[in-house]
C-alpha cells in the first residue's frame, strides 16, 4: 500500500463502538437493508452489497435511510419482528469481516419529498388523500415542521406535524430491536439536506409557535429529543450518529448557491451552526456525519462533475473545532486529501458513498497498491439516484428507478447481482466489435470475461469514440480518467484491437468472425429547414477539436450537453448564449436534479442569456436570428453550436449473430450503453 493512505487505515471509535478503519459508506437510498418505500422487509440484495463492502473493507456501513414509519402500508419499522429475526444471523455474519453497521433511521422526507404525478395528486386532496390512506398517506409522508412548498411539485404545500405524531415516532424502540439483533449503532437522518428534521432546525422552514419552534434549542428539539429516547430504550452505550449539515447553501425556495459564491443564506449559516453542533453534542449524539446543502442545493448534499473536489471540507473542518466527538466529511472527497487530514488531526474520518457502487473493490485495491485499477465514480447519478425535475413537473423518474435506486451506471451488477453477472462460456465465440466507444469496449470487456474472443475495429487512431468529446471539458476530468481506466482494462486483458479501420459493410468481416456487435454511435441531428443550418458547429469541433474560436457562441438547443458546454465557456470567461424550445434547460427524464439545477443555478448566475421557448430562425456569416415568444431579433455572434441532439448511425442491418449496443440502437446515456451491454454479451 502507498505510505499516503495509510491514516485510512487507523481505527477510531465512535463512542465505546471501535471503527477499524477511517472509511465509512455514506448511506444511499436504495441500499436500505429492509426496503425502501415498501413495506419494511429484510431485502436480500442490499444485505449482499452492504455485507461486500464489508468485506472489501469499509470500516462502517451505513445502509440507505430507513423510515421510522413504512410509506407504503404504514407499519412502524419495529413492528415486524420477523424481520429482526433473519438481521441477527446476518448480522454474525457481518461481524466476522472486522466492519461495523450502523442503521439509518429517518423522520420522513417533509417537502423533501420527491413526489410523482400520482401522488402529488393525493397530497393535493384531502378526499382522495384520506381514501388512500390506509396504504399511502402522501400528506403524512410530505408533512414537516410548517406549511412550506414541496421541492418537487408545485401548488403542493407540506402539512404540519402535530406533537402527538412528533411525539409518537418509534426511534427508541426500533433502536432496542436493533441492537439486540447485534446492530453496532444508529444514525439518525437529519438535520441534513433539508429532510424532515433539518426543516424543523432551519428557522425559514420552520414558523411553530409551539416547543418545536422559535429559538434555535427548539427547533433542534425534534432531534434531542430522538437521541434521549433511543438512550432510554437501548442503552447510554449505544452510539448514535447524525447526519448533518454544516451549511444550507441555500438561497431561497429551489435555490442553491455556486461553490464560489457570496450570498445571504436562506437556510443554516455557519455561526448558528457553531452553535448547534455543540447543543446536538450535548443531547448525546456520537458522531457528526457531515456534509452541506439542501434539496434547495442539491448539489452540494449529492455533487456533480462541476463541483470541486473535497467541496464540503472547509466547512467540516471548522465545525469540528465547537465539539469533542468525531467527524466526517462527505461529498467528492479525495481518499488522498482525507489521508492528510486525518493525518494532521483536522478530520476523523471520510464519508464515501458512490464509489462503493461503481467499484466493489475499491477499497481492497488500494489496501494492496493498485489504485490505478480503480473504476473511478464519474458523477452522473444516472443508474444511482436520477430523480428528475424540469419546470411544471414532478419528479419525473420512472417507477422502475423509484422501487430500484443505488444502481450504477458504469457497473450493472451493483444491486442487481442476479440479472448481470459473468457466467463462463461453454463455447468461445470470435466476435467482431464495431465501435471503440465506452460500448464497445464495455463488450469487449464482458465477452473476455466470459471466455470469447473480441475483437474490436476502431475507425480512429484512438479508443473512447464519442465521449472523447463528452469529456474534453474542463471540468470532466472523472471522464477523462473512465476512459483511461477503460484503455488499461483493454490492454491487460490482451483484447486485440484494430486501429483505424473503420467498416462501413458487415460483408467484409463476417466471415472470419461467429458475431458481430455494432456499436457505432451516433451523429449530430440536422434541421435544414433553419437556413443556414450547415453553417452550424459541432461538439466535437467546440471541445474535442478546438476549432470554434471566439467569445460568443450560441447553442441551438438548451440540453446537457449544450449546458455543459456553455458551463465550460463561461469558465473560460467567455459569453455562450442558448436558445431552447421548451421551457426549460435539461429537461430530460433520465438526468438527475443534482446535476441540472447546478447547470440553472450556474446559468443564472453567470448572466447567460437564456432564450426559451425560442428557435433560431437563420443562421449567417456572424449572426443568427432568435425568435422568442415575444419579438425576432438578430444576435451577432461568433458560432452556433448545433445542440439538437443525435440520431442513431448504426451499420449494416440487425440479423441472428447481428447485434447492436448504445447509441446505434437509441439515443440515452452511459447507463443505456453500458447496460445494454451486458444484455447481448451475456446472451452470446
Amino acid at each position: 500500500m502507498n505510505p499516503k493512505y495509510e491514516p485510512l487505515f487507523t481505527p477510531f471509535k465512535i463512542g465505546e463502538v471501535e471503527i477499524p478503519n477511517r472509511i465509512v459508506q455514506c448511506s444511499m437510498g436504495g441500499t436500505t437493508l429492509f426496503g425502501w418505500l415498501e413495506p419494511s422487509h429484510f431485502d436480500t440484495e442490499a444485505a449482499d452489497f452492504l455485507l461486500q463492502r464489508a468485506k472489501d473493507g469499509v470500516g462502517l456501513v451505513l445502509p440507505g435511510m430507513q423510515v421510522i414509519r413504512d410509506t407504503m402500508g404504514r407499519k412502524w419499522l419495529d413492528s415486524n419482528r420477523q424481520m429482526y429475526r433473519v438481521l441477527k444471523p446476518y448480522m454474525d455474519e457481518y461481524h466476522k469481516t472486522g466492519g461495523k453497521l450502523f442503521i439509518q433511521l429517518a423522520g420522513g422526507f417533509g417537502r423533501s419529498m420527491a413526489v410523482t404525478p400520482w401522488m402529488a395528486a393525493l397530497g393535493r386532496n384531502d378526499l382522495l388523500n384520506k381514501l388512500a390512506s390506509p396504504i399511502v398517506d402522501v400528506q403524512y409522508a410530505c408533512a414537516s415542521a410548517s406549511a412550506t412548498p414541496n421541492r418537487w411539485a408545485d401548488n403542493f404545500n407540506s402539512r404540519p406535524f402535530t406533537i402527538e405524531e412528533i411525539q409518537e415516532m418509534h426511534f427508541g424502540a426500533t433502536a432496542k430491536k436493533l441492537r439486540e439483533a447485534g446492530v453496532d449503532g444508529v444514525e439518525i437522518h437529519a438535520v441534513h439536506e433539508g429532510y424532515n428534521l433539518d426543516q424543523f432546525a432551519i428557522a425559514n422552514m420552520n414558523f411553530r409557535t409551539d416547543q418545536y419552534g422559535g429559538s434555535l434549542e427548539n427547533r433542534l428539539r425534534f432531534a434531542t429529543e430522538i437521541v434521549q429516547e433511543i438512550h432510554k430504550q437501548a442503552g447510554d452505550d449505544f452510539p448514535v450518529s447524525l447526519r448533518y449539515s454544516v451549511r444550507s447553501c441555500t438561497k431561497g425556495w429551489r435555490k442553491g448557491a455556486m461553490p464560489y459564491e457570496e450570498f445571504e443564506e436562506f437556510g443554516r449559516d455557519m455561526p448558528e451552526s457553531e452553535k448547534a453542533v455543540k447543543i446536538l453534542q450535548d443531547a448525546g449524539y456520537a458522531f457528526l456525519n457531515c456534509d452541506n446543502g439542501t434539496y434547495d442545493a442539491w448539489y452540494w448534499a449529492h455533487p456533480p462533475q462541476y463541483m470541486p473536489d473535497n467541496c464540503n471540507l472547509a466547512d467540516v473542518e471548522h465545525i469540528r473545532q465547537f465539539i469533542d466527538i468525531p467527524v466526517a466529511c462527505a461529498g467528492r472527497m479525495d481518499p488522498v486529501k482525507a489521508a492528510e487530514e486525518i493525518a494532521a488531526g483536522r478530520l476523523d474520518a471520510v464519508a464515501i458513498a458512490r464509489q462503493n457502487l461503481v467499484d466493489e473493490n475499491w477499497v481492497t485495491k488500494i489496501r494492496t497498491g493498485h489504485e490505478e485499477d480503480i473504476r473511478p465514480c464519474i458523477r452522473c447519478h444516472n443508474g444511482c439516484f436520477n430523480f428528475s425535475k424540469a419546470n411544471g413537473t414532478e419528479n419525473m423518474q420512472s417507477l422502475g428507478d423509484s422501487l430500484h435506486l443505488a444502481r450504477c451506471a458504469l457497473n450493472p451488477p451493483t444491486m442487481q447481482h442476479n440479472r448481470y453477472k459473468i457466467v463462463p462460456t461453454k463455447k468461445p465465440k470470435k466476435v467482431a466489435i464495431i465501435g471503440g466507444g465506452i460500448g464497445g469496449m464495455e463488450c469487449a470487456l464482458v465477452l473476455k470475461k466470459r471466455g470469447h474472443n473480441p475483437v474490436i475495429f476502431e475507425k480512429e487512431d484512438q479508443l473512447g469514440g464519442l465521449f472523447l468529446t463528452a469529456s474534453a471539458m474542463s471540468f470532466k476530468e472523472n471522464d477523462k480518467e473512465l476512459i483511461e481506466w477503460y484503455k488499461r482494462e483493454i490492454a491487460k486483458a490482451g483484447i486485440e484491437v484494430r486501429f483505424n479501420t473503420e467498416v462501413n459493410d458487415l460483408g467484409t468481416i463476417k466471415r472470419g468472425f461467429d458475431e458481430i456487435i455494432v456499436c457505432t454511435g451516433s451523429v449530430p441531428r440536422t434541421m435544414p429547414q433553419i437556413k443556414g443550418f450547415e453553417k452550424t458547429r459541432s461538439f466535437r469541433e467546440l471541445l474535442r477539436e478546438k476549432k470554434v474560436e471566439g467569445d460568443k457562441i450560441v447553442f441551438l438547443g438548451g440540453g446537457q450537453s449544450s449546458c455543459e458546454a456553455a458551463y465550460d465557456l463561461v469558465l473560460a470567461g467567455k459569453h455562450p448564449v442558448i436558445v431552447e424550445y421548451g421551457n426549460d434547460l435539461v429537461a430530460a427524464q433520465a438526468t438527475c436534479l443534482a446535476n441540472t439545477s447546478f447547470l440553472r443555478d450556474a446559468m443564472d448566475y453567470h448572466k447567460v442569456p437564456v432564450y426559451l421557448h425560442s428557435t433560431i430562425t437563420e443562421i449567417g456569416d456572424g449572426y443568427c436570428t432568435i425568435k422568442t415568444p415575444n419579438e425576432t431579433f438578430r444576435c451577432e455572434c461568433d458560432a452556433v453550436i448545433n445542440g439538437i441532439g443525435f440520431v442513431p448511425a448504426p451499420v449494416g442491418n440487425k440479423g441472428a449473430h447481428v447485434h447492436r449496443v448504445g447509441d446505434c440502437v437509441a439515443i440515452g446515456n452511459l447507463r443505456t450503453v453500458i447496460w445494454r451491454a451486458w444484455d447481448v454479451c451475456m446472451r452470446i
